[in-house]
């Protein structure tokens, strides 16, 4: 009687099948004894889709072939069939079954290394070059003429940046740094007087020293007039109510209180507090990133202009930014002074503009001394109590402005 055969099933081990089937897609393996193969595993044991993926590599001394069971190159019948290897050990008629996976090896060409390593170096350009690469093969004509227009700026730049640095070079080696430095440290008059409004030292009268056109021009003026129609027929409720949402300014709001009878002085007035309050509420902002710049029923005119002189254009993440830096909210305290002087008969609490500002004392007085005010203390009433208060008043003949650091220190006397 012959001896029967007997097969004993291993099953899947917990990485995946150890035993691998393969088919050379260009012919028949004649000598394995002349290859080399390699099966390289997924590190990610977690990943459920990762953990199973396998590649199989195969090295002859003409060509490198290589099969994965992922990817648009798998065979599908890998997901349709189960394949099996069984070994018999001829000595004890046992059989011994495993899982096996079939792997489909294909040639490797020099084309398909160039691939990967273009693949490699598309992936280490920045999304502007790869949108100038996709400009380049299918972008109309107009887009590749500002796409070379942008690449010869970008040259033009580069050549003034080094003809610029040689010519420094050559001027410190003839003239030295410290002369250099000396005469690039601004002075501090000039540099206040960027961020003032236009001072007329040669007006006859206060109202001319800051020109009311200087801060809100003509057109602007006849802007305001719609939106300062609820200043203009404000009631004493209204004005409470703003008092407890503390929705606007406490200058706008105690100038409301007293607003005059004529008419055409209360029209007069409430447009310029009104602008006031826009101006002073322009200035909490940090970046501005959208077109209305204050909010809803602004005047096309006016955000434009708060843009325009109250914002610094920024480069930041590929856009262009409008800024409101910390020499731009000392501008917008400086024409809100000279505003509020043309409202209260060129008498300012500045005490109650710094705090609606939100910016420090030393700042708003060393500004008010740049506009060539007079500073004196008054005690006013505030909420049942009396604070010392700072008023700026504008006079004739103006005081001689001293900047901070140009004062002289006094000698300690010993």
């Amino acid at each position: 009687m012959a001896a029967r055969a007997v097969w004993q099933y291993r099953g899947q081990p917990r990485e995946g099948p150890d035993t691998v089937l393969m088919q050379f897609s260009n012919g028949k393996l004649q000598n394995s004894e002349n290859v080399d193969f390699t099966l390289y595993k997924n590190n990610d044991t977690i990943n459920p889709r990762k953990k199973h993926r396998r590649i199989l590599v195969a090295e002859t001394g003409r060509l490198s072939y290589m099969g994965s069971n992922f990817g648009t190159g798998v065979l599908k019948c890998n997901s349709l069939c189960s394949y099996f290897i069984g070994v018999l050990n001829k000595d004890s008629g046992k059989m011994e079954i495993f899982d096996a996976e079939l792997f489909n090896m294909q040639p490797m060409f020099s084309d398909d290394l160039n691939e990967s390593e273009a693949a490699s170096e598309n992936q280490a350009k920045t999304y502007r070059e790869k949108v100038d690469s996709c400009i380049e093969a299918f972008g109309t004509t107009k887009q590749k003429r500002a796409l070379n227009a942008r690449r010869m700026n970008a040259v033009g730049s580069e050549t003034l940046n080094i003809a610029v640095a040689k010519a420094v070079e050559n001027i410190i080696d003839t003239r030295g740094v410290d002369a250099l430095v000396s005469e690039a440290t601004p002075d501090k008059l000039e540099e206040e007087s960027v961020f003032l409004p236009p001072c007329h030292v040669d007006a006859a009268k206060p109202e001319d020293i800051y020109k009311f056109e200087d801060l809100i021009s003509s057109a602007e003026y006849e802007a305001l007039q719609i939106p300062s129609e609820a200043f203009k027929n404000i009631t004493s409720e209204e004005i409470l109510k703003m008092v407890q949402t503390n929705s606007h300014c406490s200058f706008v709001i105690e100038a409301l209180k007293s607003l005059p009878s004529n008419e055409e002085v209360r029209d007069h007035k409430a447009r310029c507090l009104w602008y006031l309050n826009t101006l002073i509420r322009f200035g909490f902002q940090r970046v501005i990133k959208r077109k209305s710049a204050v909010g809803q029923g602004i005047p096309h005119i006016i955000n434009s202009k708060l843009l325009k002189n109250f914002t610094a254009l920024t480069y930041n993440n590929g856009r262009v930014q409008n800024l409101i830096s910390a020499s731009m909210k000392a501008k917008i305290m400086a024409y809100v002074i000279a505003l509020a002087l043309h409202i209260s008969d060129f008498q300012t609490d500045l005490t109650v503009l710094q705090r609606d500002m939100k910016l420090s004392e030393k700042r708003v007085l060393e500004l008010a001394k740049a506009m060539r005010l007079k500073i004196s203390k008054r005690r006013v009433p505030m909420g049942g109590e009396e604070e010392d208060h700072k008023i700026g008043i504008l006079t004739l003949p103006l005081p001689i402005y001293q900047p901070a650091n140009s004062q002289r220190k006094r000698k300690k006397m010993f």
